[in-house]
């Protein structure tokens, strides 16, 4: 056994175990395992202490090291447990000398917990990676940290202040992607739409956007993984509407259709910001598919309030839903306000979860008879433009494959190749 890692949460965590693991690798630490963990909910945080203690029984001599957002939220939590041999923050994380100490040293040389205050750290580092195993698209960080506080969230507190990967940096690790044989690239970030702001210039989201695929011309495409809508810039509304190696998926944080709840939530953006960002999409680019994060059984819910996030789907023809129980986190104001009953809570997020299966339902009637373009991830699977997953007999992974779409499954479409893989 040399270095494992287990990744919980979003994309940013799935970029970062690459360069966890490669910074490890370099500073020779072996028979380690790396648990990269999510704090976004109570459950994320359950879920990496029961694979930890798995992790234990399966690996009994390994070293384990415990890092991400629950780690640096959390410290004490985790190194409580006495599977775990060091805790690391998540700028430690990155960092090689974090794991040259233990490689030469030993766990028991090193002191148990290394997280320092991550709202002291005022950068992020462009780490080159030649890309992430098992993927045909390859994630890139541009931004990381939050500005924000909104009432629901300890991510803040985990990752630190917005702070933005330099435009030059963020290129010349997509140009070397792209030689890498990668033809889909993912921007991510906690929240990318704060792009640039301290940057020399102030850059936006839509002129590094713009900047990339003009640089990169072999960049076959060009996908963003979450965006603020009401943070989008008109040079980015630029590149959405005559771009079209800007895939024509946007993931929206969107988290409620009620303007009370986004109130309470500290949210920037109501409703109709949000209806009149996917309507004005829609007219610029008509193929476009729209996800959305949204929380179920926030405090103070009422019904009504409820219902408003329903509608919400429909007004503004969501695709992709990611459904989140409400989970309290500890340290954020909403944990202090008056909570929901649980059953109602799981009784919400039922219905946030049928009405997005009716409306993926409803894209995947509308794609039978459409040609797409289909990135290969693996035999037999691929995704569109729009990110919806399709079945189909090809088996080059990282290509890209035209196909005539025929059917389609509850949950995916199924297509039949017309032209060869790119």
């Amino acid at each position: 056994m040399s270095i494992d890692v287990v990744t919980f949460g979003c994309r940013l965590n799935a970029y970062e175990s690459e360069v966890m693991k490669s910074e490890a690798e370099a500073a020779g630490l072996k028979d380690a395992v790396l648990i990269n963990t999510c704090a976004v909910t109570n459950e994320a945080v359950r879920q990496a202490r029961q694979t930890i203690r798995k992790t234990r029984r399966e690996n009994p001599d390994a070293r384990i090291i415990v890092t991400g957002c629950a780690a640096q939220t959390e410290a004490e939590t985790f190194a409580e447990m006495g599977e775990v041999d060091l805790v690391l923050g998540n700028s430690e994380k990155l960092e090689r000398a974090s794991y040259g100490r233990v490689a030469q040293f030993g766990i028991e040389e090193t002191e148990k917990v290394r997280v320092n205050d991550i709202m002291s750290v005022r950068e992020t580092a462009g780490h080159l990676i030649d890309g992430l195993e098992g993927r045909s698209r390859a994630f890139v960080q541009v931004q990381n940290g939050c500005d924000h506080r909104c009432t629901f969230c300890i991510i803040p507190y985990g990752r630190g202040n917005s702070r933005s990967v330099p435009m030059g940096v963020v290129i010349d690790q997509i140009k070397r992607l792209v030689d890498n044989g990668y033809g889909e690239i993912v921007l991510t970030g906690v929240d990318i739409t704060s792009y640039g702001a301290d940057l020399p210039g102030t850059p936006k989201l839509g002129t590094l956007c713009a900047k990339i695929l003009k640089l990169v011309p072999d960049l076959k495409r060009l996908r963003l993984s979450s965006i603020d809508s009401i943070e989008a810039d008109d040079e980015l509304m630029e590149v959405i509407a005559h771009d079209h190696r800007l895939m024509s998926h946007l993931h929206l944080s969107l988290q409620a259709g009620d303007n009370m709840i986004l109130k309470r939530m500290k949210r920037r953006h109501s409703r109709e910001d949000t209806i009149r960002f996917c309507e004005d999409v829609r007219k610029m680019r008509p193929d476009v598919v729209f996800g959305a994060d949204i929380i179920a059984g926030f405090p103070t819910e009422t019904d009504e309030m409820f219902e408003n996030t329903l509608r919400i789907v429909d007004e503004c023809g969501l695709t992709h839903l990611h459904v989140f129980p409400f989970s309290p986190r500890p340290g954020t104001p909403a944990a202090r306000m008056p909570q929901l009953d649980r059953k109602i809570i799981k009784e919400r997020a039922a219905r946030l979860r049928i009405k997005g299966q009716e409306a993926l339902l409803a894209h995947l009637r509308a794609e039978v008879g459409k040609k797409r373009e289909i990135l290969i991830e693996r035999e037999g699977l691929g995704r569109t433009e729009q990110f919806t997953q399709v079945e189909l007999d090809a088996n080059i992974a990282g290509s890209l494959v035209s196909a005539r779409i025929t059917g389609h499954t509850e949950r995916h479409l199924i297509a039949e190749p017309i032209g060869k893989a790119a």
